[in-house]
């Protein structure tokens, strides 16, 4: 039943809050360290390296003693990396606290999905993976603005405390509800990498790279971008907006993925990114400012859950491992947009320019789900076992 999943919301919610709130009182963070910006940054990267390479690697093998030891095994990881972030002495053990925050919410993300969707019956599995990607982007537009403001009035540590009041209440949840998750969600035996010999998952990967480069890379720069168009009076609106929209998005996708199956969104919603992002490069009005954003984050978190329904659709047996690599190429793809972001802006290249620069990765996103959609059609890697492995209805 869909109600069930709720906890697997709740350890999301406090992954979607640890994503991104460090880059709102980074400066803070580097004063109190006593180092630069510069080195408190290479958390994200910590964070991200950690994420990408625990994902894939380590949640098939947490699980093999079933998935409601494996949550609770990582949201613990999780929880102590955030609560050594919040007491680290110096930029040392802030760096290694994050890579164990890290490589936790790599393998809950992973585990939780998989969870969701063996869970229900087939024909609720979009809206089981979709209410997980609800959790991420809820604890983002939520989470996120809360921690900044704790931050601001009471030190960037007790922001961290908060992330990790919100990782224990998703622990407590979990053991309350251990015993309705099943044993076993999609993780078969065999190398790790033996996911991606698929083309379908070899390009959905790639397309959730992209799809990061993209939209995540690209919001980091949000509040740049509306300065140099002459709009930095609406920055707070317009990170609601973006906040708001993709909360919308990840809550009603799962609805039409079950009715109609992902193949016209694998390629729609990355278009509609691309259009969102010329609109922000050749327009310059509040009103229409506001509403790309509300595209932008519908369409970038839209995306998450259908790339997860087309790539495990026909292979249900698998889909811990293809979701940890979808994720983990996600975000890697947010990581280096950023980056990009960085040297273009480093090179002399506008603020207000990076919108038309997101355009490209947005466009190999849309070729590469493409790609992943004729696959769809015609059937291939079909594996005629997922009628024995789905879920009664």
């Amino acid at each position: 039943m869909i109600a069930g999943i709720w906890p697997l919301v709740a350890a999301t919610a406090a992954l979607g809050i640890d994503a991104y709130v460090l880059a709102g009182v980074l400066p803070e963070i580097a004063e109190s360290l006593s180092t630069t910006a510069s080195v408190v940054g290479l958390g994200v990267t910590a964070f991200t390296a950690a994420y990408a390479l625990a994902g894939p690697l380590l949640s098939e093998r947490l699980s093999g003693g079933g998935v409601s030891r494996a949550l609770l095994v990582a949201l613990g990881v999780f929880n102590l990396g955030n609560l050594v972030t919040a007491v680290a002495p110096g930029p040392v053990v802030f760096l290694l606290a994050r890579a164990a925050t890290g490589a936790g919410a790599g393998i809950v993300t992973a585990v939780a999905t998989a969870t969701a969707g063996a869970m229900v019956a087939r024909d609720q599995r979009g809206r089981a993976m979709a209410a997980v990607t609800f959790g991420l982007s809820l604890g983002t537009v939520a989470g996120v603005p809360a921690g900044m403001l704790i931050g601001q009035n009471f030190g960037w540590r007790w922001t961290m405390g908060l992330v990790v009041a919100v990782g224990v209440l998703a622990m407590a949840a979990l053991l309350a509800r251990r015993r309705s998750l099943p044993r076993d969600a999609g993780a078969t035996a065999g190398p790790a990498f033996r996911v991606l010999r698929t083309a379908r998952v070899r390009a959905g990967t790639v397309a959730a790279f992209m799809l990061g480069v993209s939209s995540l890379g690209l919001y980091t720069y949000l509040l740049p971008m509306a300065d140099s168009a002459g709009l930095g009076g609406l920055g707070f609106t317009l990170v609601w907006a973006w906040g708001i929209g993709g909360v919308a998005g990840s809550a009603l996708v799962g609805r039409l993925l079950d009715r109609s199956g992902p193949r016209l969104l694998l390629v729609l919603l990355p278009a509609l990114l691309a259009a969102g992002f010329l609109v922000l490069w050749l327009v310059a009005s509040p009103v229409v400012w506001v509403g790309a954003a509300v595209v932008w984050g519908a369409a970038g978190w839209a995306g998450v859950p259908t790339l997860q329904q087309a790539l495990t659709v026909d292979r249900p047996e698998s889909a811990m491992q293809v979701v940890a690599f979808q994720m983990a190429a996600m975000y890697l793809g947010s990581a280096a947009g950023s980056a990009l972001g960085s040297v273009l802006l480093s090179s002399g290249t506008g603020a207000g320019d990076l919108a038309a620069w997101a355009v490209l990765p947005a466009l190999l996103a849309v070729a590469f789900a493409g790609a992943v959609a004729v696959d769809l059609r015609r059937g291939r890697g079909r594996d005629t076992r997922d009628r024995d492995t789905a879920p009664a209805r």
